[in-house]
């Protein structure tokens, strides 16, 4: 029997018709990343229930899960970007090892993360403003810690989903995600609260039982830290099965033990894809954390309604995020089989629907501003959040279109192998444009908060201008695969 590639669920991205195959690999790429939202928005509940304190636990803990979630998620893009360009040159025979490898070396990667990260917690607790001595602090560092024994099973699902997205799969990974997150909410109750106040228990009407199971084991749950081990366990299934479709070649891509054996020119090419988008990723979440600390010189309302307004840019700028996923594989196989004009197209396609479709949600997001900041607070000083909050979804809102743009043409370089392009295009995007000019309306004129918001919305659509041009020399579409055969050095010039 072969073991070479099979088609699998993989989407047709190199021939016929660019919108419809564009559409279905993108859309359950969004469906998967709304999921990881209900993975988050379960924690939060359950962990809700023990009271504030183990809410702002996790809080300060995600920080840094999530930074180093970030620096590791820049290889698996490599790994798509590899996967799609080999596949699209037609390089079958490639794709195995180079999925192998991937699959080695950022599993190898996440153990030397989760040691570190193990180690070092309290100081990176700390670092971020955790205050140590308190309640708040030993909490952050027994969930921080026991996420970072798991970070292995994180990562191993990403792994597999970029993978899969190279190949033109995105419809595997949400099945996997979909479990992930039913296993997650089922479980979550049971680590954190134990028997003794379940409220799984309380709505299926089985409170005997919740009475019964306690009075048999005493058990009262792990408190936050069982929100971490729930985690690790759903993911930990998922990678599982992940890693065992590979290997039966199920899924299209066939493993061998012998694929996880490293070649030095596989490392290189991990290295020199996946390292510059690490930084562009994590750049994303420095870039919110120094705007944090801008707007905290405006006050805690105008902290508080900045959360808020992020919350509400991250779920629109979604559907960008997933058509940038999707343009990210149909632009790399369309550069391996040497099809350029057709890369171009599925870009500007990309675009279209992007711009088409946060314009609208800008103009919904104009006329109720206060009602959207008015659902994610309450209280005697809701009404100067509410009001600070909505000035952000009013201005900045107006640039979702820019912002999503942006996003789908870093797809676009991210696609082409050119991750040093994307990274410098995220640093003077994100950090560069942004931070001056907030910090000078900010604090050179009366404008408050609210100048920090024009600053922000100013450097989307200055962003995407600057990127757009360069987008237009074209020379970023000499690709990976491409390149080596030419003999090209690098894809960023």
């Amino acid at each position: 029997m072969s073991r070479g590639p099979r088609s699998g669920r993989a989407v047709n991205l190199t021939d016929g018709p660019l919108l419809k195959p564009l559409l279905v690999l993108s859309v359950p790429i969004v469906v998967t990343n709304l999921l990881q939202v209900g993975y988050n928005l379960a924690d939060t509940f359950w962990v809700g229930r023990l009271g504030s304190t183990a809410v702002s636990a996790i809080s300060f803990s995600w920080a840094i899960v999530f930074l180093i979630i970030t620096l590791a998620a820049g290889f698996t893009v490599a790994g798509t970007v590899l996967v799609a360009q080999h596949k699209g040159a037609g390089n079958l025979d490639r794709i195995s090892a180079v999925a192998g490898q991937t699959i080695a070396f950022v599993i190898g990667l996440s153990i030397v993360f989760s040691i570190l990260g193990y180690l070092l917690a309290p100081w990176l607790l700390a670092a971020v403003g955790a205050p140590p001595g308190t309640e708040v602090f030993e909490l952050s560092v027994t969930y921080t810690r026991t996420m970072f024994l798991g970070i292995p099973f994180v990562f191993g699902f990403f792994i597999f989903q970029s993978l899969l997205q190279g190949w033109g799969d995105t419809k595997t990974p949400l099945y996997l995600m979909l479990l992930g997150v039913v296993l997650n909410v089922v479980i979550d109750p049971f680590p954190i609260l134990g028997f003794q106040d379940n409220l799984l228990f309380e709505v299926a009407g089985l409170t005997a039982l919740q009475a019964d199971l306690y009075a048999a084991t005493g058990f009262d749950g792990f408190g936050v830290q069982g929100a971490a081990i729930a985690t690790i366990a759903s993911r930990g299934v998922g990678a599982v099965i992940a890693i065992g479709l590979l290997l039966s070649g199920r899924v299209g891509i066939h493993l061998a033990p012998r694929d996880f054996v490293p070649t030095r020119e596989t490392i290189e090419s991990l290295f020199r894809i996946g390292a510059p988008a690490s930084v562009e990723m994590s750049t994303q979440s420095l870039g919110i954390t120094l705007l944090t600390a801008l707007v905290a010189i405006a006050g805690a309302d105008a902290v508080a309604a900045y959360g808020i307004g992020t919350r509400v840019t991250s779920l629109v700028v979604l559907p960008a995020l997933g058509l940038a996923r999707g343009t990210e594989t149909v632009v790399g196989q369309n550069l391996g089989a040497r099809q350029p004009d057709r890369a171009k197209r599925a870009v500007l396609a990309s675009a279209a629907i992007t711009a088409v479709v946060l314009a609208a949600t800008s103009v919904v997001i104009y006329y109720n501003a206060a009602s959207i900041i008015g659902i994610f607070i309450t209280g005697e000083d809701a009404a100067a959040v509410v009001e600070i909050g909505a000035a952000y979804l009013r201005i900045v809102g107006a640039t979702y279109v820019f912002l999503g743009m942006f996003h789908i043409i870093q797809g676009a370089y991210r696609g082409s192998g050119s991750t040093r392009l994307a990274m410098i295009f995220g640093i003077i995007g994100l950090i560069v444009l942004r931070i001056p000019p907030a910090y000078g309306l900010l604090v050179w004129t009366d404008l408050g908060a609210t100048g920090v918001w024009y600053g922000v919305a100013l450097a989307n659509v200055v962003m995407v201008g600057l990127s757009g041009l360069y987008f237009r020399r074209g020379t970023w579409t000499d690709g990976i695969v491409e390149s080596r055969d030419r003999g090209s050095a690098d894809p960023d010039s």
